[in-house]
């Protein structure tokens, strides 16, 4: 199967957003891909954390999952979709989704984001507690026989997350990681993910400046179960592709067998 992770340089604009996105889903199908993968807060990067109340969606309604259930029947897509604001339980929060559609356009898998982001090194701060109600199921789904676990971003940091896929053949991590962790923990905690759970990574991100002058790191990439990356886009808007090789993935599991090592 070829995979394309999808990177955006997201602003206020949700209508901006969802045709700058449909234009890389589009590309992305033009090169071949089965399976697309957006970025965390693809449809929003709002000048302020609660912005995201405003255009927050019901499940199952809504022009951004619209957006995406087309795409993915009209391109004959798998289509991670990102992050989106989906309503929670309380009028002042909402959840981190990312929902997956099927190339039928059906919504296949719901998950929303676990572990909420927190820093504060004196000149930039985020909480996205703030705004965020954290969700608490790990959710897989299978792709034309692709076991896929979902992630979001923050989650990164948290490898018990991704154990409890195991075993599963891609990870997904829509992200928009800021350019001061990214620089020093991004590359680096991914090819950890792939190398622990011994598949492959997906890596959607943010890359570049946004109109709130927040800068993401960007780097979005494809990682193998080596370790290797084998696809990777610095900066900027743009699509990177790659093959899920089933060969690839029993060789490097025959030859360090590691799962079947597990004693915890």
């Amino acid at each position: 199967m070829k995979i394309a992770a999808l990177q955006m340089v997201s602003g206020p604009d949700v209508g901006a957003n969802l045709l700058a996105a449909s234009r890389l889903l589009e590309s992305a199908a033009a090169q071949g891909a089965h399976l697309a993968a957006l970025p965390e807060y693809f449809c929003l990067m709002g000048h302020q954390d609660s912005d995201k109340l405003a255009i927050a969606e019901d499940l199952g309604h809504g022009p951004v999952q619209a957006m995406l259930s087309r795409a993915a029947r009209e391109l004959r897509l798998w289509i991670i979709g990102g992050t989106l604001p989906i309503k929670a339980q309380t009028p002042d929060r909402v959840r981190n989704t990312t929902l997956v559609f099927s190339p039928a356009g059906e919504v296949v898998a719901r998950y929303d984001k676990i572990h909420l982001f927190a820093y504060d090194n004196g000149r930039e701060s985020y909480d996205e507690a703030r705004v965020l109600e954290a969700g608490s199921q790990p959710t897989a789904f299978d792709a034309a026989g692709i076991r896929t676990g979902l992630s979001v971003c923050y989650d990164l940091r948290f490898p018990e997350l991704f154990r409890s896929y195991n075993p599963c053949d891609l990870i997904a991590v829509p992200a928009a990681f800021t350019y001061t962790t990214g620089e020093k923990h991004w590359e680096l905690l991914l090819r950890a993910r792939a190398v622990e759970n011994q598949c492959y990574v997906i890596a959607p991100a943010q890359g570049g400046r946004h109109e709130n002058g927040r800068r993401t790191w960007g780097h979005s990439m494809i990682v193998d179960p080596w370790g290797e990356v084998i696809a990777k886009l610095p900066e900027g808007e743009g699509v990177v592709t790659a093959l899920i090789d089933p060969a690839r993935l029993a060789q490097v599991r025959q030859q360090l067998p590691a799962l079947a090592h597990r004693k915890l």
